[in-house]
């Protein structure tokens, strides 16, 4: 693969676009609004990755030394420049939201992605929990702005329901893959929950959090803000959350830390799906 297609890490950039996606068709609208705001969360959460790789060099010698900048694929000077570039896409992308909806939240929205993303890369990551909340915090902004994007108060709301659904097994999963990533985090001095506190506690901590978006999961029905189909297709979704679960809480190596995360993943993949699903 080209590295600069690997480092934007295009399958989490895609994801962070689908939430726009899933938000649209909640609204069975596609506008031209909605599909900058797909391309915006692309970008942005693009320029984050590569942004994150620029301030991990150290780290990912250990920890992933196959990523494009510690394997000497792409230097380090042009993948900050190269991340540059993606964050002023996506500032553009949400100028032109706001320009074309006469509303300057998207447009806010964006310039804020822009500032947390950066501090989460060179500060915030390894500052315990604060840096787990923060990817958690941007994943469930994609949501939100993609309500804002559409700027229909009733889907304003839902997406703010998705946003938080989002958020929680996003942190979840952020404190499973400190677990991971303990080891060149501690190389680096790095001050991960796990690294000051121990990997049971974050464990446990994780767990909780994963079991209150299971319990959760029911209100997006019970509120009327998706169908049927949505109970079907988000109980498999339910069941990788707690298998990953049962997981991480037994075993905290960093082999199980990684399967883990993969089938969280997953899981928060087939709960898109079950948006989907849910809409119609």
């Amino acid at each position: 693969m080209n590295p600069y297609i690997e480092i934007l890490r295009p399958g989490n950039a895609l994801m962070g676009a689908i939430a726009i996606v899933l938000v649209a068709i909640i609204d069975r609208s596609f506008t031209l609004p909605i599909i900058l705001a797909m391309l915006a969360v692309f970008f942005e959460t693009a320029a984050g990755n590569v942004i994150n790789d620029y301030f991990d060099y150290n780290i990912d010698l250990i920890n992933k030394p196959e990523r494009p900048i510690p394997s000497g694929r792409i230097s380090l000077k042009a993948g900050r420049n190269y991340g540059y570039l993606l964050f002023l896409l996506g500032t553009i992308c949400g100028f032109l939201i706001s320009f074309l909806t006469s509303n300057w939240i998207p447009f806010a929205i964006v310039l804020i992605a822009d500032v947390v993303l950066y501090l989460y890369a060179c500060k915030l990551k390894s500052t315990p929990l604060i840096g787990n909340l923060t990817v958690g915090f941007m994943t469930g902004f994609g949501f939100v702005f993609g309500g804002f994007a559409i700027n229909n108060p009733t889907i304003i709301l839902t997406s703010i329901y998705l946003g938080f659904f989002a958020f929680v097994m996003t942190t979840a999963r952020e404190l499973i893959k400190d677990i991971e990533d303990m080891e060149g985090d501690k190389s680096e001095g790095a001050k991960t929950l796990p690294i000051l506190y121990g990997e049971k506690p974050t464990a446990i901590l994780a767990v909780i959090l994963i079991i209150i978006d299971c319990v959760l999961c029911p209100l997006l029905y019970y509120n009327h803000i998706f169908g049927f189909y949505y109970l079907i297709v988000i109980a498999i979704a339910v069941i990788l959350f707690l298998y990953s679960a049962i997981l991480i809480i037994r075993n905290q190596d960093r082999q199980t830390a990684g399967k883990a995360s993969k089938y969280l993943k997953i899981g928060m993949l087939v709960a898109f799906v079950s948006f989907i699903f849910g809409s119609f």
